[in-house]
């Protein structure tokens, strides 16, 4: 295998960037140690959190010496492993979207977690990289800071092809956690890093999702096949546009870049026209417009969530709010927010914790005649029922506040409240495109204004008429499509060569 450092997509990297790379590897490994040499039993067990709902089967990487015990058996035809790591909730809300579309196209979805294996390099890395990016988002919240650091970092640092060769040096380090994985067993990473090690590891059909529409470097796995949600990024990506400063780089090969659209859920995409129509229908009975915010993984928006409930407070009262709050598994970040704004607490509903008991409301909440009121808040402890909720609670919500993340792609009308990361910014850009959601409100008087819009004009209405011409044109089936993509490199392999002369 080449050098994936020293040459990406036949551009090659100065001498100094190439040196760069090898010493933040040796670093690394003075750091978290080398076990490139170890051999990890795994153990495939059920997901007791969302394997029922999404037939998903976890992957462990045991320590060295384990026997494994109880195992499943690997699914050797139809499996197909959804690599992540945890690096806010975005990575896990995308896994979840391809494990949802592949269980329903008749496959068995494996949960390959790079964040959760302890023992291993690699995660030792990943957390490492984890809590400098929640550290910097936290500190983003620093006009100065994010203005001098934050956002060149995430809008021109990740771009960079030295980055990527970096990143390439940091992968050789997670593939020994593949090595007793069967290699003919495709493998979509929802971050860069499980689709770099599944490459340096060996893996035979690797598709990298790539999370964001502003061309990255940062987001290269070469080897893998990559997708792309918005056809504005096709091009960016293709030519690696700004990638290398003024230089004109060589682009990628046609093949290892393709559109698919969003990824989402088959149970949202599937009941796009329903949830839609009952959005509209709430708003012309003059129902209570349900508001879902939801905190993501770093908790960056509390301040910009205090200010929104304080100004839907009265129209809570009055009925003609709801308010879903969603604070994953941030459950401080619930009670900062009942201590500084005392008078909700009249209004509240806590979901704290029982996740069936989330799932019967979610389930409920979606009745026409069940009225909601109040102030409903949600917290769970666990990293899947955290993340999981708002895909919950999101069907039956009106409008969903949110930073212009992951979740700009998702089927439901939007309000974007200020980016964390300016790479961000393009989600919100796409999502007005397309007509399902707002313009990013960069401060609280625009958040209000835009608050305002919904509840005042029909903008909930042509929203979601916008969700369903998207939906006919094939926008949000990029899950289905990724998954298909993955089992079909596989598939393809596998005709004798005698029929491939015939294709």
């Amino acid at each position: 295998m080449s050098d994936k450092s020293k040459v990406i997509f036949g551009n090659i990297m100065p001498e100094s960037v190439y040196k760069k790379a090898v010493k933040t590897k040796e670093k690394n490994i003075k750091k978290f140690g080398d076990d490139t040499k170890a051999d990890y039993p795994i153990r495939i067990s059920n997901n007791q959190y969302i394997g029922e709902s999404l037939g998903v089967q976890n992957i462990e990487v045991l320590p060295e010496g384990t026997i494994p015990s109880n195992t499943l058996p690997f699914d050797s035809q139809n499996g197909i492993i959804v690599g992540n790591i945890r690096m806010g909730f975005g990575h896990y809300r995308i896994s979840m979207a391809m494990a949802s579309c592949a269980k329903h196209l008749g496959y068995t979805p494996y949960w390959m977690d790079l964040n959760s294996y302890p023992h291993t390099t690699c995660t030792k890395v990943i957390s490492a990289q984890n809590e400098l990016y929640s550290l910097g988002s936290r500190l983003s919240k620093n006009p100065i800071f994010n203005k001098l650091v934050w956002e060149p970092v995430n809008y021109e640092g990740f771009r960079a092809l030295s980055y990527n060769a970096a990143d390439q040096k940091n992968a050789e380090l997670m593939a020994p956690v593949y090595k007793n994985v069967p290699k003919d067993i495709p493998v979509i990473g929802t971050h860069v890093w499980p689709a770099q090690a599944a490459v340096h590891a060996g893996m035979k059909y690797v598709v990298n999702a790539i999370p964001d529409n502003w061309p990255m470097a940062l987001h290269f796995a070469e080897g893998a096949v990559h997708t792309i949600q918005c056809r504005n990024a096709y091009m960016g990506y293709r030519i690696l546009n700004g990638m290398n400063k003024k230089q004109i780089c060589k682009p990628m090969p046609q093949d290892d870049l393709v559109y698919t659209g969003h990824y989402i859920d088959h149970e949202l995409v599937s009941n796009i026209e329903k949830d839609c129509e009952a959005r509209t229908e709430r708003r012309k009975n003059k129902k209570p417009m349900r508001f879902l915010l939801t905190i993501g993984g770093a908790g960056a928006q509390k301040e910009i969530f205090a200010a929104i409930i304080q100004y839907l407070l009265p129209r809570i009262a009055n009925k003609e709010a709801v308010l879903y709050v969603n604070v994953g598994d941030y459950k401080q970040v619930w009670e900062d927010l009942k201590d500084e704004i005392p008078a909700m607490k009249k209004h509240i509903h806590e979901h704290l914790g029982d996740f069936e008991e989330t799932e019967n409301f979610a389930k409920e909440a979606l009745d026409p005649e069940n009225e909601v009121s109040g102030i409903h808040g949600f917290w769970h402890e666990n990293i899947f029922e955290a993340v999981y909720c708002t895909n919950l609670l999101m069907r039956s919500c009106d409008v969903l506040v949110t930073k212009p993340s992951e979740l700009a792609f998702y089927p439901v009308p939007k309000l974007f409240i200020k980016r964390v990361g300016k790479h961000e910014m393009w989600g919100a850009i796409h999502s007005a495109e397309v007509g399902d959601g707002t313009l990013e409100c960069r401060d609280i008087p625009h958040t209000i204004q835009m608050l305002d819009q919904f509840l005042k004009t029909p903008l909930l209405d042509e929203m979601c008429e916008c969700i369903i011409q998207n939906k006919k044109a094939g926008l949000y089936d990029g899950a289905y499509k990724a998954v298909e993509l993955a089992m079909g490199m596989k598939q393809k392999s596998i005709i004798p060569e005698k029929e491939k002369k015939l294709i």
